[in-house]
């Protein structure tokens, strides 16, 4: 079995223009997330996809695989199929698409979620990251579960996703909707695990369905169509760069860590929650 990472990568973004290639801590932000995957050790390739050629520079400055992709893709997952399709894999083989944003994400992480589609039932092809909200953390406001930019979801016994939603999921009655423990919510985090051939299923749905364009989550459309994912539950939500405030937040807990970046993670704040 063959594992690629794929990062999806542009330099457009509204909060936060040209974030891959910041570059306070001495290495680019792509960077780091680069060497996160590369540290896994189920990871067999990292590429980084990418529709700027900035960014495809400094990809090849620090001896990173890139693919130049077309600069029309509605999400990540799309741009990770145009890598996919033009590559020769088994149905059974492994891709994540993981975000560019995101390194503080631990490798062993990346491990575990490839390991949930080795030993999962052959219909289970996605698997992807929740954690508890943090016990204290907000209970209301930015970074709460009542936050829509923080997804939640819900699974069955199985560990099967049931829903995702942006609402208050389950919603609590007997506090009248008051979020009274943050950690009786799953919060979705957007990293994901295909197997190849469910990938490639996921390419030939026609359009948004009425659940995705109603909350804008694209892993609805997957659910309603009847495709299974399985939710693998972790310690500790892992903080993403949405700003330039969360860059130098997390310039500064390099800093702090003598310039150690990756490790354990962090509770949930307002910069994870974004999908």
């Amino acid at each position: 079995m063959t594992t690629i990472a794929v990062i999806p990568a542009r330099f457009a973004s509204t909060r936060f223009p040209g974030k891959p290639l910041a570059s306070q801590t001495g290495k680019y932000l792509i960077q780091h997330v680069w060497e996160q995957a590369r540290a896994a050790r189920r990871i067999d390739r990292v590429i980084v996809a990418t529709d700027d050629e900035r960014i495809a520079t400094a990809v090849r400055s620090f001896g990173g695989e890139v693919w130049l992709t077309a600069a029309d893709h509605p999400s990540g997952t799309s741009r990770v199929l145009e890598v996919v399709g033009a590559l020769r894999l088994a149905d059974r083989d492994v891709v994540l698409n993981v975000q560019g944003d995101e390194p503080e994400l631990a490798p062993a992480v990346l491990d575990q979620l490839v390991s949930c589609l080795e030993q999962g039932e052959t219909e289970v092809g996605i698997a992807t990251l929740a954690a508890r909200f943090a016990e204290d953390g907000p209970r209301d406001g930015a970074g709460s579960p009542a936050d829509p930019n923080c997804v939640k979801v819900v699974v069955d016994a199985r560990g099967r996703a049931l829903y995702f939603s942006r609402s208050l999921i389950p919603y609590p009655r007997a506090t009248g909707g008051r979020v009274d423990r943050p950690s009786r919510w799953l919060l979705h985090l957007g990293v994901y695990a295909f197997r190849a051939g469910t990938l490639h299923s996921i390419g030939t749905l026609a359009g948004s369905g009425d659940l995705d364009a109603t909350e804008s989550l694209e892993q609805l459309r997957w659910l309603q169509s009847g495709l299974e994912i399985g939710v693998l539950r972790v310690d500790h939500a892992f903080v993403g760069i949405d700003t330039p405030e969360d860059y130098a937040a997390f310039v500064a807990r390099g800093r702090g860590r003598a310039g150690e970046v990756g490790g354990q993670g962090r509770g949930v704040d307002a910069a994870t929650c974004a999908e």
